[in-house]
């Protein structure tokens, strides 16, 4: 299990209720002003924070500008935000004035490229966190023209990065749309600090000391914090920039200890010191035992800290019950903002994920330790949601959050929990040491549904299925009040290839989940339906692989409407597999590493996808073709153990773009991979 038992104290963070109000006296605003003359509205001559935005400003805790900037405002704080600027000059920049304190600055609750491109690099047409849904309101990088601007616009301000673009690209990493390795953004915007990770209490504390007039040099010691930094003489070096060493920097020293990282010359350069550096950040991700990391770029040396200390429930709740106007700014007039219409009747009752499944960004973002609200701040939201949210027929579209089914689950000591050294509590198998009991959230479902006024409460968060499998009274309860028709889960593969590299549970925990779903439904008298999703060009992928899938979706009788092609996110662990073709799951040294078959052609990556959409017949040439080449054209034909026809229908494949033929209704079972149905 790769456990060390920690013999340091436990690691300290101050609270968020621990620091004095800047103002005592300070209002929370209707809406935090996006105007000069909201500003004026208010009684400020000036703001002390200013947060620049990439999305379009909903004062909702869903929206992360919405609590960093709320949770400020309660610190004392004056909190404006200028939303999706014109970045073209850095005029739009000063719209609110100098900001006294800091500039604040995140791409939004997406990474601006995977918000703008697909799979494939092609741009998309609309955006979800845009007035309207309107595409290209925001640059690429756009946490990196930000901060640029705010620079240009008032050169000494302080400019503080944070969001899930900052947080996914603090370090030296693989840029899937440039190909290259890029880095630290931290490095490329210029800013003063990077905020990695769920930022609440490192921003609270930078916000109050460098309002008491300390400089963002000194600020070396908050958790969650990267700066670029000298090591200072005392700390011990583990070397895990030398490739040829088994070591890995992974040795225990007593003392202040900091781990260099290889290089950003050297991963820019070299691919197993890549796959290195990434295995020993995702090794040292644990805030019990998390140790400091150094990286050198140039001739400065990048500092990071070790990850925030998650919040208490405490802290949880006072975030979540701050004053949101729980609507969309005023600005916006009646233009639909998609992300909100979707999110708007939904809670989220906890952060974080220990799937550590290696394609997600959730762990490397949120971390691996379970933050959970108490029952009586959900209630609350749930009330508010009630009173306050216009269109409210009574239907709670989800209560969940990365997950739907990890609430309040932890590790059954401590302890162990701050020396574990796993990157996944559920792979590959369900560690002993993990509390899987469902009943916290089937009490909490319970309450949930007695809120007066409420009629129905859906689970439309993604259900951990092989967690599920641990409590039958979980599903039952699930099935008979809080499913819609259908329940999106993710088994993502079938082999055993694939999912050994996303670190996901074999099909069998699939199977054991589907029966006990299809017996609870009966047992309720519902027909109810699983909506599995998969991903095509999965490092460590063949095409084989990718065959036994289809054969799989079309015994089983579904048929997938959409698919979703492996994306390589920054800092993920496959994206290391898919740039560097190295496993960091194991040891990486030279002459020692395992390899991964990368799926980069776009050829290859397009017949992945056209396996997971064999019945397409627009595919069928491209499927075909493949078949014969692998020696399998006993599975061209039209036998019910066949995947493709032998002949193709007018209209289709190379002929595309004229009138297809209608299809005949069957019974096959229509899904997306992303989880939306289209019909059945």
């Amino acid at each position: 299990m790769n456990i060390q038992i920690a013999t340091a104290e436990k690691p300290q963070s101050p609270s968020l209720s621990s620091w004095s109000r800047q103002r005592a006296k300070l209002k929370p605003a209707p809406f935090l002003p996006m105007s000069r003359a909201e500003m004026d509205a208010l009684g400020w001559d000036a703001c002390d924070i200013v947060l620049v935005t990439g999305d379009a400003y909903v004062d909702h805790p869903s929206f992360g500008m919405a609590i960093i900037g709320r949770l400020l405002e309660a610190q004392g704080f004056r909190v404006g935000i200028i939303s999706q600027p014109d970045w073209q000059s850095a005029e739009p920049f000063k719209a609110l004035g100098k900001p006294r304190v800091f500039f604040g600055i995140t791409g939004g609750n997406m990474d601006s490229m995977v918000n703008r491109y697909t799979a494939d690099r092609r741009i998309r047409s609309d955006d979800a966190y845009t007035a309207g849904g309107e595409g290209g309101k925001r640059p690429d990088r756009c946490t990196v023209v930000y901060a640029q601007r705010c620079r240009e616009a008032f050169k000494d301000v302080p400019i503080v990065l944070g969001g899930i673009e900052a947080s996914l690209r603090r370090i030296a990493h693989f840029d899937y749309w440039s190909e290259k390795v890029r880095r630290s953004m931290l490095a490329d915007a210029k800013a003063d600090l990077l905020l990695y990770g769920n930022a609440e209490r490192a921003v609270v504390e930078v916000a109050h000391r460098l309002a008491d007039g300390e400089a963002p040099r000194d600020l070396d010691s908050i958790r969650g914090v990267a700066l670029f930094r000298k090591v200072p003489e005392h700390y011990t070096e583990l070397r895990a920039d030398d490739l040829d060493s088994a070591d890995e920097g992974a040795g225990r020293q007593p003392g202040d200890v900091v781990i260099r990282l290889p290089a950003f010359e050297q991963v820019e350069q070299d691919k197993e010191a890549y796959a290195r550096a990434s295995r020993v950040l995702h090794r040292e991700s644990n805030p019990g035992n998390a140790r400091a990391l150094v990286q050198r770029h140039g001739d400065r040396d990048l500092w990071l800290n070790p990850p925030p200390i998650p919040l208490t429930m405490d802290e949880m709740d006072s975030v979540y019950d701050l004053p949101y106007a729980r609507a969309p700014h005023p600005s916006y007039g009646d233009a639909k903002i998609p992300a909100w219409e979707m999110i708007k009747f939904s809670v989220t009752i906890m952060r974080g994920c220990f799937g550590g499944c290696t394609f997600c960004s959730i762990t490397e973002h949120e971390g691996r330790v379970i933050q959970s609200r108490s029952e009586g701040s959900i209630l609350r939201e749930i009330e508010r949601i009630r009173d306050k949210t216009p269109g409210f027929t009574g239907v709670i579209s989800d209560i969940g959050g990365p997950t739907a089914n990890m609430y309040r689950m932890a590790c059954k000591d401590p302890k162990v929990e701050a020396a574990c050294r796993r990157p996944s509590c559920v792979y590959p198998e369900i560690c002993p040491n993990l509390n899987t009991s469902h009943d916290d959230l089937i009490r909490l479902y319970r309450k949930v549904r007695e809120v007066q006024g409420v009629k129905k409460v859906m689970v439309a968060s993604g259900v951990r299925y092989d967690l599920a499998v641990e409590s039958p009274a979980y599903i039952k309860e699930l099935v008979s009040h809080h499913v819609g028709g259908y329940l999106k889960i993710a088994p993502e593969h079938t082999e055993r290839g694939p999912l050994d590299k996303m670190m996901k549970p074999g099909i069998g925990a699939y199977n054991r989940f589907k029966q006990m779903f299809e017996a609870a439904a009966k047992e309720a008298g519902k027909k109810y339906y699983l909506i599995p999703y998969f991903i095509a060009a999965h490092p460590g992928t063949t095409d084989e692989d990718m065959m036994n899938l289809a054969l799989w979706l079309k015994r089983n009788r579904y048929r997938a409407d959409q698919v979703q092609t492996f994306l390589p996110s920054p800092m993920a662990t496959a994206t290391a597999m898919y740039h560097t073709g190295v496993n960091p799951l194991r040891g990486v040294r030279h002459g020692g590493s395992e390899t991964v078959e990368a799926i980069r052609g776009l050829r290859q990556r397009r017949l992945h996808k056209a396996f997971l959409r064999y019945h397409d017949p627009d595919n069928w040439p491209v499927l075909r073709e493949a078949l014969k080449e692998m020696g399998r054209r006993d599975l061209i034909g039209s036998g019910p153990d066949q995947l493709v026809p032998a002949h193709q229908p007018p209209g289709t494949g190379k002929a595309a773009g004229t009138p297809r033929p209608a299809q005949r209704a069957g019974r096959m079972q229509r899904f997306t991979t992303k989880g939306v149905p289209i019909r059945k």
